[in-house]
């Protein structure tokens, strides 16, 4: 290749990079504004005839609901992103998530318009959901098909970074709000400031993911006619066991990440500890600062060590810290508070950075994007749903934070089994299937280790 041509490709990896870590951020901006006014302030404005642990649990449900319908998502974007490629299929569900997110913002309460407030939060809630499940595929398998050889976890990292980024936005959006407005008017209208803002960002992520080329993987594929006709047959025919160990492998990863910042610790600390909320919002915004920086090192890492390798070190960190985390936490202080939340945001990020590279490897090309995309939705609800409502629940009953960590210890152990059983590829490469050797393309990616 000649050095015009290098610098050309490193050109369109970059474009692809930030198209990929532009748009997952504003769609986890979009998702991380719900989950975080769910804890603060959706109980009280949407769920008011319901009183104290009952209001704050369906108001997590609220946010945990959008899972269930994840893999629908998942479903449709898949079919769609193997059989149309996979940018269209990004730009879509972006302009889905950010259409729910504003009219979000414009809601009725409760006290306004009565039943059908939460009615209506619900249904824009499932909206949000069915894009998310028909992101994440396109933007991993946009950045690791595009990415050179020996640099997949390095170049699949950049989708993964929109989570803790799209987190870093929306805990700053409104921890700003919640310092510089009384409570009275954050609770009156600037919650809903971030959920409006979302349109302006929604309108740059599209201008920016219609620039980018398409996955020249899907490109070839469709070149020599190779693309499956029923991607879906095709998936759960061949390649069933994968989307389980998929979905299982995330479950881990979800749990911890929505404990982190799906809302529960803020509402336990602000809750049950008792400490200010603006200090507490303080404190995830630093957990997502290094849950961002521990998945970019997390993705590269992979590359060297080999992704199974990375996701069993996390893992056992995640174990590691489950009985610390709440003990720190109760001493009320802010900077144990501070400590609890980073350990945990170590084993989220070596956890989740290598998480595009491995589900693209786990899948050949015709279904990839289908089985990426519905594993990862499984796994999302299985292992993110309804974390904070499970978590409530569990101390509600019991008294104790020390179930809380139970349930974390188990999650871990479930995917760190999971992940130990696939065969790792980070080094092998990612195959174009030639059209005669449809009738085998489930056999490329699909050896696991053991019995089948």
């Amino acid at each position: 290749m000649t050095t015009i041509n290098k610098a050309c490709a490193a050109r369109a990896h970059r474009r692809v990079a930030l198209a990929t870590a532009v748009g997952t951020t504003i769609e986890w901006y979009d998702f991380f504004i719900y989950a975080n006014a769910a804890a603060l302030v959706f109980a009280q404005l949407y769920f008011s005839p319901l009183e104290g642990t009952a209001a704050t649990l369906v108001a997590f449900a609220t946010a945990g609901v959008s899972f269930v319908f994840r893999p629908l998502g998942a479903i449709w974007g898949g079919y769609l992103g193997d059989k149309l490629g996979r940018r269209a299929v990004l730009v879509l569900t972006l302009g889905l998530m950010g259409g729910a997110t504003f009219a979000i913002g414009l809601l009725p309460t409760y006290a306004t318009i009565g039943i059908a407030a939460p009615i209506l939060l619900v249904f824009l809630r499932i909206l949000q959901g069915l894009s998310a499940g028909g992101e994440w595929g396109g933007a991993a398998l946009l950045a690791v098909e595009h990415a050179p050889d020996g640099q997949r976890g390095k170049f699949g990292v950049y989708p993964q970074l929109g989570a803790p980024a799209g987190m870093v936005l929306a805990i700053g959006m409104i921890t700003l709000l919640s310092t510089m407005l009384s409570d009275a008017d954050f609770f009156a209208w600037g919650w809903r400031i971030p959920f409006l803002l979302s349109f302006a960002l929604i309108i740059a992520g599209i201008m920016i993911r219609r620039n980018v080329e398409e996955s020249p993987v899907f490109m070839e594929l469709k070149e020599k006619k190779a693309e499956s006709a029923t991607p879906l047959v095709q998936l759960f025919r061949f390649n069933w066991r994968h989307v389980v160990l998929g979905a299982l492998i995330f479950m881990g990863n979800g749990v911890g990440g929505y404990l982190l910042v799906g809302g529960y610790i803020t509402s336990y600390a602000t809750g049950a500890v008792g400490m200010d909320r603006n200090t507490v919002l303080l404190a995830v915004v630093f957990a997502s600062m290094t849950w961002l920086l521990f998945t970019w090192i997390g993705g590269p890492l992979s590359d060297r060590i080999g992704r199974k390798r990375t996701y069993q070190i996390g893992f056992t960190a995640q174990m590691a810290i489950a009985f610390p985390i709440f003990a720190f936490i109760n001493t009320g202080s802010f900077p144990m508070l501070l400590l609890a939340v980073i350990l945990l945001s170590f084993g989220q990020g070596l956890t989740y950075g290598p998480q595009s590279a491995l589900f693209c490897e786990m899948f050949p090309a015709r279904v990839r994007y289908s089985g990426a995309s519905i594993a990862y939705g499984l796994g999302s609800l299985i292992g993110g749903a309804f974390v904070p409502t499970i978590a409530t629940y569990l101390f509600s009953t019991t008294g104790t934070t020390a179930s809380i960590s139970i349930y974390l210890i188990g999650a871990s152990i479930v995917s760190i089994s999971a992940v130990s059983i696939i065969k790792d590829r980070s080094k092998e490469p990612l195959e174009i299937p030639h059209p005669d050797a449809a009738a085998n393309s489930h056999t490329q990616p699909a050896e696991i280790h053991g019995p089948r």
